[in-house]
Formats: C-alpha cells, structure tokens, sequence
C-alpha cells in the first residue's frame, strides 16, 4: 500500500531557492513535473513530492507502507490519503489549500530517537544553510554580466547529491542531452535499482548500488538497451570502485583537497576533466569547481575572454584558463556563480528572461544599488 505523509512547509523566498530551475538545470536527472509547479523525485532513497509559492517550499514524501514517524513522516492527517489507490493531486492550488488544513511542524536536525527529520534532509539536499541572496550581491558587484543575469535567476542552488547517483548519471551524460540523459538513468535505476514505490501508477525505482553494476554481464546488458559505449564506462568504473574499497572509498573523496578528488575521479573509466568537475561541484563539496563543456567554453568566448573565440577546441590550457578566471573573479562559490550563468543561457529558460522583468526606473536603482 501507498501511502504519502502529511505535507510539511519550509520557509524560503525564491530568492533562496527556485525549484524550477534548480531541478532542471542538469544537476540530477531524477526529478519530474508532475503538475504545474509540483515536482517529484529523490532525496536519499525517499520519494518526494515538492511545490513552493513565494515564500514557502511545501513538501511531503511517498512510502510503500503504513507507518507514522514523528518530525515530517505521520500519514494520517489528510483525509484524501485514506484511499490509497486514489490519485495525488497534481495541481499545485490543492496542494497549498491541503496545506493550509494542515500544522506547520518544523523538526530539529535530529528527533528524540536519533532520526535525521526530513526537514534537514531537505535543507542539506538544497544546502539551504548557503545565504544565496548575499551571494548574488556579492557576485553582481564583481560582474557586471552576472548583475545583467541574475534577476531573472533568482535561486540557483547546487544540490548535494549522493556520489554514486552522481557518479554514474555523469558517466551517462557523455556526448548526450539532458532529455536522453534523463531516459538512460531512469532505465538504469529500472534495470538494476529496486522498486520502492508506486504512486500515480509510477514506480520509482532506489538508484542501483555499486556492486550491482560491477556484476558480470552488465556491460552487454546496458549495450542492448541502448546505452552504447557508456556501457563500458559504467561497468569497469563500477568494477574499479569494488575493487578500490566500493561505496565508502567514493565517499571519502569527500575528505581530500579539490585537486586530489579531481584527479582520483579522472581515473574512473568515461571520467574526464568536466564530469570530475561536475561530480566534485555536484557531490563532494567542492564549490570552487568549474564544470566547462562547449556551453561554458561559448560563455566564456563571448563574455569574458574574447581571445578564445578564435579557439576551436577546448584544449587542456583552454579549459584551466577559464575555470581559472571564473574562480578569480567569483570566489570559493564560483561553482554557484557559473551555474547561474550556464542555466540563463540555455534555451529551455528563455522565457523566465522576460517573466517578473522589472520596470525601467527599478532595473536603473537595481543597478544603483550594486554599483
């Protein structure tokens, strides 16, 4: 039986976090809209059903099973939960009117019983302890492009995500779309992940472990499907991650300097420089990192280093050269920045460039007050 919990709300402005552009970017390849505004997908190996207004993110979370939990899990305040077989609502103005018939309960980061409360789970995800506000002010006196950008894109935030979902949802994004991405890590996570729950006659799939895709056979397997040579990829990188300690020994590459973790991810079989980078910015905390692809190498032509144009490829020399000047110019959080540029120029958002434009006189003070 399915079940979802009761829907819990968070504040935080938009100024703080836009889910719509966060979840689409091309971090994670695992969430969904729904519904207008309602987004799906995984934080751990919980389901979650997302949506925000102004100035609250709304959430609640999906099991296979009956269970009450205190801070965030209890099921049985909502009477259109008593039928399980009944449809979510996938129309953001119910979830807010179901909202305001429930009690907004805020957990601590630890419950009595020792239990992460969903709450924390949510913030560490969306690194909510991160100010993004002060940081575009900080960003916009340093650039006067980022200052051009940033209020159409408010919210941009780098999600922390578990390093094996990183790692090989990465290794997928080789030569690829977000759209076909997105298909071949779904496909994965119903190939070689376990079925956690069934909600609007979805099933949703964990995200497959390490020693399940250095199991023999899954190369060939992954090459009937559809997945080409990333096949080997994912295989003898999964093999080597066995073979060098498996799921710890990708964690601890939290623990080492930017430069360390970079180079121990580039030994993994389809990792270059721009997936390190993507999988250290991404899911080890390296926020300095700069992913840069033929997107970025084109911002950075036109933008701030018009000496590239003439370039035609992104050498090694290129690549350092920019990640360099992005770092020089943004900071510690440069990652952040430049994900708020790379999400302006891509053609998907190009209508937010005129939604909430402001007026003439107030984009002049905007400008005032940054210079």
């Amino acid at each position: 039986m399915t079940v979802a919990s009761r829907i819990f709300k968070l504040s935080c402005p938009k100024s703080e976090l836009r889910l719509d552009i966060t979840l689409q970017c091309g971090q994670s390849f695992r969430w969904r809209e729904v519904g207008p505004g309602l987004w799906r997908g995984f934080i751990g190996n919980k389901l979650w059903t997302l949506s925000q207004d102004d100035s609250h993110i709304f959430y609640q979370t999906h099991s296979s099973c009956q269970k009450e939990e205190e801070k965030g899990t209890l099921s049985n305040t909502s009477k259109r939960k008593k039928n399980s077989n009944r449809k979510v609502s996938s129309d953001i103005s119910a979830l807010k009117n179901d909202m305001k018939a429930t009690e907004d309960r805020r957990g601590d980061i630890v419950d009595v019983n020792g239990e992460v409360t969903l709450e924390a789970m949510l913030r560490d995800y969306f690194q909510l302890d991160i100010p993004l506000g002060k940081m575009y002010s900080v960003w916009a006196k340093a650039d006067t492009n980022f200052a051009a950008v940033c209020p159409q894109f408010p919210g941009v935030r780098m999600l922390n995500q578990d390093p094996v979902e990183n790692v090989f949802s990465f290794i997928c994004s080789s030569n690829n779309n977000i759209q076909r991405i997105t298909m071949l890590v779904d496909r994965l996570c119903r190939l070689y992940g376990t079925p956690l729950v069934t909600v609007d006659g979805i099933t949703w799939y964990s995200f497959p472990g390490v020693s399940s895709l250095a199991m023999p056979g899954v190369e060939e397997k992954l090459r009937e499907q559809g997945f080409g040579y990333r096949a080997k990829f994912i295989h003898k990188s999964a093999q080597m991650i066995m073979e060098k300690g498996g799921e710890a020994w990708l964690h601890s590459l939290r623990s080492l300097p930017y430069q360390d973790c970079h180079s121990q991810l580039m030994c993994l079989n389809g990792i270059g420089a721009k997936v390190s980078d993507c999988i250290c910015l991404m899911s080890m905390g390296h926020l300095c990192a700069i992913p840069v692809d033929t997107h970025v190498f084109q911002i950075a032509a036109r933008d701030y280093l018009p000496h590239l144009r003439s370039c035609k490829t992104v050498t090694d020399k290129v690549y350092r050269e920019i990640a360099d000047h992005f770092r020089s110019v943004f900071g510690d959080y440069a990652g952040w920045a430049h994900s708020v540029l790379f999400s302006a120029d891509l053609k998907k958002f190009e209508t937010l460039k005129t939604e909430d434009k402001p007026p003439k006189r107030r984009k002049k003070q905007m400008e005032k007050d940054i210079t």
